[in-house]
């Protein structure tokens, strides 16, 4: 029903979208019907998108649009399972139309979220307590320029941004500041004993971006391997 757990071919990647519109700002000349925001809705397959498009085609302040009018959404929605490089990659180019976006996912593993903040995500949901009300607000809080997060994901993010604040403040300290939280993520697992691939699933990140995240932390703290960084970063209470 959604994504699976293995790389996606571009070719087969997020099928394409349905529309619908956000809340009324005004009440229209030509009738008592509010103004409704055109919103595309990214799915992983044609059943989930079936599914999430018939909660949203009830609520009168949606209105779907075919697929060859997607250019007029004025925010997106996309339903996945997890998020990985074909998922990154949508939202990037949402980003990159100006489009606001809300996510609806199944799982967010660890460092996700700061990836999918990082993509633009303004709001997020998770795919368990998508009810038609829940996916109605998040429409209209994307709609709207608002954000939506979950309890426990906004505590992650807001322990996110206090670390690169400190880092800013105090960038040669030693602290947990001293690493991004995905370089954190990663060292952990290494600790662990996970390899390039497992880390991979773990993170929700390709194995190219891990190694490249593994090589820029034993670059820049100036060490041998991996192994040398988790040592490094033990003693020094990074991890």
């Amino acid at each position: 029903m959604f994504l699976s757990d293995e790389h996606n071919p571009a070719s087969s990647a997020l099928t394409a979208p349905v529309v619908a519109p956000a809340r009324a700002t005004h009440q229209s000349s030509h009738s008592d019907r509010p103004v409704r925001v055109t919103l595309a809705v990214y799915a992983a397959d044609p059943v989930l998108r079936v599914g999430v498009v018939q909660q949203l085609r009830q609520r009168p302040e949606i209105d779907l649009l075919d697929d060859a009018d997607v250019e007029q959404a004025q925010a997106s929605l996309v339903v996945v399972d997890h998020v990985d490089d074909d998922v990154a990659a949508l939202l990037q180019r949402l980003r990159h139309t100006g489009s606001p976006t809300g996510l609806v996912v199944g799982t967010l593993g660890s460092g996700a979220l700061q990836r999918v903040i990082e993509c633009g995500v303004s709001a997020v949901l998770r795919r368990a307590e998508a009810d038609q009300e829940r996916l109605l607000h998040l429409v209209l809080a994307i709609a709207n320029g608002e954000g939506v997060l979950p309890g426990d994901l906004l505590g992650k993010l807001l322990s996110h941004v206090g670390s690169l604040q400190r880092s800013a403040l105090d960038p040669r300290g030693l602290s947990l500041s001293t690493l991004t939280t995905r370089e954190a993520d990663m060292l952990r697992l290494v600790s662990e004993g996970l390899d390039t691939a497992e880390i991979a699933r773990k993170t929700a990140y390709s194995e190219r971006t891990v190694k490249n995240v593994l090589h820029e932390i034993t670059t820049r703290l100036q060490l041998r391997n991996r192994a040398h960084a988790v040592g490094y970063a033990l003693r020094n209470g990074l991890i």
